[in-house]
């Protein structure tokens, strides 16, 4: 009985482990449909607009002058490194790339966001970063409902899909592209994928929102190949960054808590 006992939790696990990974098989037999003909349009283009966000990194305490007079470059800090941001909820978390945040050790990180008219500037706390996935999780201490909020995980997102980008350097002026990689629904063993795209991507560009023609969120701008034959440049793809939807969303729960706690603590 006791050797009954001992094997039967162990059995069940066992086959809960083979009934996910049956799952996952099936998933990524399962047909592809055709292409979404649709294209993003003006209205999309004015969530690009409304949510628009900036990583600046410098050793400035306070950025927030410069965002009222309206984020020039002329004006920028002289050592100011940085990128795009991407909102992805309605308590201050935002995406970009992990690139963006190369010299960002002993220095502050800004994000500038777009709320209601005008850019608000505010310090960021980094909560995750990954120098594999390309990918960066920070956090401002505000509200920011103008978000966006992800495809549907449990959807394909086929080849062919047309799809726009809000990078801060060229995302508000370039045309429409199509995803170049199929992304596959989302399962509990899927990690970060790199997919591409045919829209060509600029300095700056990294960190912003790569969105389908509802105005979803489809990944992150990570980076941008050129085929360089006889030292003549050719636009080749853009590559970005989708993430486990799962793995972000416990990031920020996680980090939720930690607040919770230490204000509990501080309390006390």
């Amino acid at each position: 009985m006791d050797g009954v006992l001992s094997w039967c939790p162990m059995d069940a696990y066992w086959r809960c482990f083979v009934g996910f990974v049956w799952c996952g098989l099936l998933q990524s037999c399962a047909v592809q449909p055709k292409p979404n003909p649709a294209v993003p349009d003006m209205k999309v283009r004015r969530l690009l607009i409304q949510r628009v966000g900036a990583v600046v990194v410098t050793d400035r305490n306070d950025l927030k002058q410069w965002a009222r007079t309206g984020f020039t470059i002329s004006r920028a800090p002289d050592d100011a490194d940085g990128g795009s941001a991407t909102p992805i909820s309605a308590d201050g978390y935002f995406l970009t790339a992990d690139h963006v945040l190369a010299e960002s050790n002993g220095r502050n990180v800004h994000v500038l966001y777009g709320s209601k008219g005008e850019l608000l500037s505010y310090r960021a706390r980094v909560v995750w970063r990954s120098a594999d996935a390309d990918l960066a999780l920070l956090h401002v201490p505000a509200a920011t409902p103008n978000f966006y909020r992800w495809t549907q995980p449990n959807a394909w997102l086929p080849a062919g899909n047309m799809v726009v980008h809000g990078g801060i350097a060229t995302g508000l002026k370039s045309r429409p592209g199509r995803l170049v990689t199929s992304l596959s629904p989302e399962w509990i063993f899927t990690g970060t994928r790199k997919f591409k795209i045919d829209i060509a991507l600029q300095p700056g560009d990294s960190g912003g929102p790569v969105v389908d023609a509802a105005g979803d969120l489809v990944g992150i701008n990570s980076a941008v190949e050129f085929l360089v034959p006889m030292e003549t440049a050719f636009f080749i793809d853009s590559e970005a960054s989708r993430p486990s939807i799962r793995r972000i969303e416990a990031l920020m729960r996680a980090d939720r808590l930690r607040k919770v706690s230490a204000t509990l603590a501080g309390n006390e």
